[in-house]
């Protein structure tokens, strides 16, 4: 990213372009988060695994395992809690964290917050919308959400029976991932091919969620990605997730839409309230999202249509 702030700006942004446009993902260095502080909250996060969840992990992998038969469709084999930081956080809330990892985590949250605004911005810059754009269409009544998902993906006996983590596209906004840089495992899917995404130290993987390609007009694209379950190593994953609010109506820019319509793209996306988006996709995430998408835009043409009178 130190890239962006000299002559090479012009050749950087396109690389991020072509990544949104094409990709859905991409990985980022000279982020400005400390290396000393992502060191911490690595090991932070592997002692808490060891000392707080391994003995619960092993209890699920036994029964998972027994029970997978010759196919395991809807487990995933990871360990993995939560943490809100916006609009409130439950960091004091976790009972089995310590005032250290709290701490740390605190500070992370705090630098991946401002990392996220920083890559929407640039992101405007690319799009053609003014700076705050994408900020602003995030913020409902209470701003937008924020939290971080910290999984760890054991070593599993069986990768062949059990998926780390199944295909899905992400439902939010722009999601930043902090991974281990030994174990590998996650993968995109790309021209209907599973393309590893490399483990490289100190790095921040990022990519696009489905309320950024409603807001892009399909410009920039969510891509399903997985988590291949490993034989060796325990792979570390912290991801955080910048959201709109939950009461954020969430609809395709404006000023993209006529532009597209001046190139004879006419297809536009729908308009929905994020909340009742995540109702539906709790309950289809392992699902492709056009069926969504669709059965929001479904709900629009029936609440358009006029009323019959007698």
């Amino acid at each position: 990213m130190e890239k962006l702030e000299g002559n090479d700006k012009g050749a950087a942004m396109e690389i991020l372009r072509d990544a949104c446009e094409n990709w859905g993902f991409f990985e980022i260095l000279n982020h400005g988060i400390s290396h000393e502080l992502m060191d911490e909250v690595e090991r932070l996060n592997k002692e808490h695994y060891r000392k707080r969840r391994e003995q619960r992990f092993k209890e699920f992998a036994n029964k998972a395992l027994e029970d997978a038969g010759s196919d395991a469709n809807d487990v995933d084999w990871e360990s993995t809690f939560f943490v809100k930081h916006l609009p409130e956080t439950n960091l004091y809330e976790i009972h089995d964290l310590d005032d250290q990892y709290r701490k740390a985590m605190r500070e992370f949250a705090l630098d991946l917050e401002k990392l996220a605004e920083r890559l929407l911005d640039l992101l405007c810059e690319n799009l053609g919308l003014e700076k705050g754009y994408l900020k602003k269409a995030f913020c409902g009544s209470k701003g937008p959400t924020f939290g971080t998902k910290v999984s760890s993906y054991p070593p599993c006996p069986r990768p062949d029976l059990i998926r780390g983590l199944r295909a899905h596209t992400d439902a939010g906004g722009i999601i930043l991932l902090f991974q281990d840089d030994q174990v590998s495992g996650l993968q995109l899917l790309k021209d209907g091919q599973w393309v590893d995404v490399p483990p490289m130290r100190h790095s921040i993987v990022v990519n696009i969620g489905d309320q950024l390609e409603v807001i892009t007009n399909g410009k920039y694209k969510s891509v399903m990605h997985r988590v291949v379950a490993q034989t060796d190593g325990n792979r570390m994953s912290i991801a955080s997730f910048y959201n709109p609010g939950s009461d954020a109506v969430i609809f395709p820019a404006p000023a993209l839409v006529e532009k597209e319509a001046a190139e004879k793209k006419e297809e536009v996306y729908p308009r929905f309230v994020f909340e009742d988006y995540m109702k539906l996709y709790v309950a289809q995430k392992f699902q492709a999202k056009e069926p969504r998408f669709q059965a929001f835009k479904a709900m629009e043409t029936i609440s358009a249509q006029p009323i019959a009178t007698s």
